[in-house]
């Protein structure tokens, strides 16, 4: 249960002052159109396998699933690179609702935070998420990887990840790519309407701390009140700078804090969770084509409460804490999405239109309390108060063509817009000085002064990014044994970030009474006219930025069937890119900012899977490539930026590389009946400049931000088991006779070393030093990356109806979350995932007439919290640490 703040008093305060897990096809990437292998029997194919189960709808870039010839309909025998595949049947299978809950199941799979889906424990520049083939941005344009939990599973035909790179993907492979292909014609019409409820005992039904915002927030759209106030407006339009002494800075500053944005008020019961889909599809037969119709709209509004300890320290042994609060955060998520799709099927040809929008909105309330290292006696109150909102309306038609069995084409199109907005992001800091001699000793003030524990800050920040892509992809297969596919790929991304921080003053004369005011009479019109309180903007250095990136790709891959036993699929892509970062001219007198950065690269990008069938049910894989990572936006821009995620501040570096990588994996597979498997790989990475992430001070805040280490190298195994036990014989029990029981189990080690010289340079924008061994130490883990993985579910499940019941354990080592602070020769940030336990049941229920199906989850059984440390074994400090509480769904759903 969350402990209410005891303080809540205080004026500052109150308004008064699945089942069987993913069923995962380890399969071998549809890499392109062009496999197909001679007849022969495989006695892992047995009869019963309906073709939609056997061949999933898959869209990727230069890709058709041929699953025909000698390796059958096993679809994880039949194309040539390492996958996973989950089919609608598959993804319907785990109970999670959502796709990031589907592939948290698969082999090398885990997923941080909200929803993010990380290949291998490498983190989110490592991963590439594509939809329907084209590049898929996040709504959170300051993430790379796409929260995967906005997806729900009933608009999802099917979910590939490829863990072995082949040239018709994009060259940014660095663990994985997971491709999203959304369903284009319904088997049959249909509605499907559900709805769902949920508790956290952490934070449903228990005290926590919001503010009023506007009437229509529980909708995740602000209704007006937070648009720029007039007098703010009028000075960002006219390029003013507030240091000029030109602009009169009161009338701001009087109309920026309200009670509606900066009063905090606790709740005494927060509200369940609850969500609800409509879906719905159909078909039209146009005489030799089909045209299919599918729309689906969810909404779903979560509350989360985080009570954390969060401490951090500047010395090199961790002697001394530098900050010690406890803190607690209230944030309400609301998300609306909404899918549109139409498809046509003309013989062996297939368009899709897919068109997708999405809206994340979090409302965000922290109320703190602690001391510092420069206030070792006075205690420091903090309120943060904010609301962001982000949004992605993606777009995109793909075409399939079949001309004749010798010949395809595919295209493909696309337009994404994804924006960020975050108005009055409100911090106030209140101190108590407990001193006998300070006649205000046992209040907390805010003198408006600039001081520590006496500050109060405004931002208003606004992302702006355009995506266009596009594509074609050429197939000649002149034999059944021999294929050829060439590509072309384009992507233009255009971005426009700003932020505008500004900082209340008072002048020395204001009466210290007033300073026991809350935070809206504090700054309310009145007083701020009466004493003269202004503002000043602390940044006008960099308060905007542009960033472009224009890739050019072009690809050729060969399929040989060499032997009826072995076979290779090899491939060259070339990729030219250029990325541009500059700062925006924003005030009528330009400025002097040098945060830009140009970087202007060509690749050169092989790869190749060698394939050798042993035995009819047995083969063995070798694959190769090389790939780079480019340094995204985020991680350039010289802007701060808040993360609520993560409750971290971060810079941008403009002095980043792209990092190059060569990948290798061995793999052995035995598939010894159908959908039964067992799998042994192993695999090494060598990094060159991996951009990780470390720890600066900018002021007292720590600040994140990133770098290139020289260099990294990773390696590492994962072994999978998938096996089914008839149960039928079990007694005489009517229950188990058409019951089976599913036990799936995978394991992934792996293992990174950062190779970092004395004499090796590193480039951090405005940092006096250039020595890496001040940033990194040789030896240390890449960041976010476990060195053990597993995942294991034992469920039982029945065969003719739907009952599932299964149990999902998973475990995740500890993994490094950032580099300590730098010059100071700190130990990392080390996150604790442990392990975790979630219990999910699914039952087809017959009522009335009408079929439902009733689904029940409990998650993080075992009470699992959330800790990040850093700890040299004689001083540990708690960087962040709090419940995260169990979590128990019921949700409905029915078919017309």
């Amino acid at each position: 249960m969350a402990t209410p703040l005891n303080f809540a008093g205080l004026l500052l305060l109150s308004s008064a002052l699945v089942a069987p897990a993913a069923l995962a096809q380890e399969a071998t990437a549809p890499a392109d159109a062009t496999t197909s292998q001679p007849e022969s029997a495989d006695p892992a194919e047995q009869p019963g396998r309906s073709a939609a189960e056997a061949t999933p709808d898959v869209s990727i870039p230069g890709s058709d699933i041929i699953v025909t010839g000698r390796r059958g309909s096993n679809i994880q025998k039949s194309v040539p690179a390492v996958v996973s595949i989950l089919s609608s049947a598959d993804i319907a299978r785990t109970g999670d609702g959502n796709i990031a809950g589907a592939l948290g199941r698969v082999t090398g799979m885990s997923v941080v935070g909200n929803g993010f889906v990380y290949v291998r424990g490498l983190g989110d520049r490592y991963s590439l998420a594509l939809l329907n083939g084209s590049p898929l941005p996040s709504p959170e344009p300051l993430k790379r990887v796409v929260p995967l939990d906005l997806f729900p599973t009933n608009i999802v035909s099917s979910s590939l990840v490829q863990k072995s790179y082949s040239a018709n993907y994009p060259g940014e492979f660095g663990g994985g790519v997971i491709n999203l292909t959304t369903t284009v014609i319904p088997a049959e019409s249909f509605v499907t309407i559900s709805g769902g409820i949920g508790a956290n005992d952490e934070s449903s039904f228990q005290p926590g701390y919001s503010y009023f915002g506007s009437k229509s927030d529980w909708t995740g759209f602000d209704n007006g009140s937070r648009d720029l106030p007039p007098a703010l407006a009028a000075f960002f339009r006219s390029g003013e700078r507030i240091s000029s002494g030109n602009v009169d800075t009161s009338e701001i500053a009087g109309q920026l804090v309200r009670f509606s944005n900066a009063t905090v008020q606790r709740i005494s019961d927060l509200d369940p969770n609850y969500s609800a889909t409509i879906a719905g599809g159909t078909s039209f037969d146009l005489g030799g084509s089909t045209l299919g119709v599918i729309a689906t709209a969810g909404y779903s509004n979560k509350w989360v409460v985080r009570d954390q300890r969060q401490q951090n320290s500047i010395t090199p042994d961790l002697s001394a804490l530098n900050s010690d609060f406890q803190r607690v955060t209230t944030d309400n998520r609301i998300i609306v999405n909404a899918l549109m799709g139409l498809g046509l099927e003309f013989g062996d040809n297939k368009i899709r239109w897919t068109n997708l929008y999405i809206r994340d909105t979090l409302k965000h309330t922290r109320l703190g309390i602690g001391n510092t290292q420069t206030q070792p006696t006075s205690d420091i109150m903090e309120q943060d108060t904010a609301w962001y909102e982000r949004q992605l309306i993606d777009t995109q038609l793909v075409g399939e063509f079949k001309f004749s069995p010798e010949f395809s084409l595919d295209v493909r199109g696309g337009f994404a817009n994804s924006q960020r907005e975050a108005p009055d992001e409100l911090s106030f800091e209140y101190i108590r000085t407990n001193s006998d001699a300070d006649p205000f000793g046992n209040l907390f003030i805010n003198r408006l002064n600039g001081n520590t524990g006496q500050t109060a800050t405004v931002s208003y920040s606004d992302l702006n990014e355009d995506l266009w892509s596009g594509g074609w992809d050429f197939t000649w297969r002149p034999s059944p044994a021999l294929g050829a596919t060439v590509g072309y790929a384009y992507v233009s991304t255009n971005r426009t970030s700003s932020r505008r921080d500004f900082q209340f003053r008072a002048s020395s004369d204001m009466p210290e009474g007033v300073g026991v005011l809350r935070p809206d009479l504090l700054l309310a019109p009145g007083i701020v006219d009466y004493f003269n309180i202004g503002l000043i903007e602390t940044n006008e250095g960099n308060p905007a930025f542009r960033a472009t990136l224009k890739n050019h790709a072009g690809y050729g891959k060969l399929n040989w069937q060499i032997t009826p036993e072995l076979s290779i699929d090899a491939g060259v892509r070339y990729e030219t890119a250029k990325l541009a970062v500059a700062p925006l001219q924003v005030f009528s007198t330009p400025g002097a900012s040098t945060a830009s950065t140009q970087l202007n690269n060509d690749y050169w990008l092989p790869s190749a899977t060698l394939t050798w069938q042993v035995q009819a049910d047995m083969q063995v894989r070798l694959n190769a490539s090389k790939t780079i990572a480019r340094p995204q936006f985020r991680e350039l821009i010289y802007q701060f930026y808040f993360d609520p995620d993560s409750n971290r501040r971060y810079q941008g570096n403009p002095h980043l590389q792209d990092s190059e990588l060569f990948n290798a994996e061995a793999r052995y597979e035995w598939y010894f009946a159908r959908d039964q498997r067992f799998s042994i790989a192993g695999f090494f990475k060598k990094i060159d400049k991996p951009i990780e992430t470390f720890i600066t001070l900018n002021g007292d805040n720590f600040v994140t931000s990133f770098a290139n280490a020289p260099k990294a190298n990773l390696y590492g195994g994962e072994v999978e088991l998938q096996k089914y036990i008839d149960l039928s014989g079990v007694g005489s029990d009517p229950f188990f006779a058409s019951r089976r029981l599913v036990a799936i189990a995978n394991y992934t080690y792996t293992k990174s070393k950062l190779k970092v010289g004395p004499n090796d340079a590193v480039a951090v924008f405005g940092a006096s030093s250039t020595l890496a061994t001040d940033y990194f130490r040789n030896g240390a883990s890449l960041t976010g990356q476990s060195d053990h993985l597993v995942n294991f579910q034992l469920g039982v499940e029945d065969q003719e109806s739907l009952s599932q019941q299964t149990l999902i354990f998973s475990y995740a080592s500890k993994r490094v979350t950032s580099r300590g602070l730098a010059n100071q020769n700190q130990p990392d940030v080390y996150e604790y995932p442990g392990l975790n336990l979630d219990f999910v049941a699914r039952q087809g229920l017959r009522v009335a007439g009408r079929q439902f199906d009733v689904k029940f989850e409990a998650r993080n059984i075992l009470g699992n919290n959330y800790k990040e440390t850093q700890s040299n074994a004689t001083n540990t400090v708690i960087y962040n640490k709090y419940r995260i509480g169990r979590t128990f769904n019921f949700s409905l759903s029915t078919t017309f």
